[in-house]
């Protein structure tokens, strides 16, 4: 899971519950059960992007790159992000 983010919830007793079961079920983490829940949800809801338009995202996106690192000293972006992460 790239980029994952550490939230708290609060759950009811159902919630929490549910979200053991379908773990059990599942066999995977309450954590993991329910963020496969969440996706599956806002699928169903508003529909996921296709294929064909992730990849047109992503294209889109390398398309755009040049102009945003036109002025980036990489080996100076790596230093910042590395001082940042406290990777120093």
């Amino acid at each position: 899971m790239s980029g994952a983010v550490r939230t708290t919830i609060l759950l009811d007793p159902d919630t929490r519950r549910a979200a053991k079961q379908l773990a059990a079920k599942l066999d995977v983490s309450p954590s993991e059960a329910m963020r496969r829940a969440t996706i599956r949800y806002r699928d169903e809801l508003i529909g996921a992007p296709s294929k064909a338009e992730r990849v047109r995202r992503r294209l889109d996106a390398l398309a755009r790159a040049p102009e945003v690192f036109k002025n980036m000293d990489p080996a100076a972006e790596m230093r910042r992000i590395r001082r940042e992460r406290g990777d120093w």
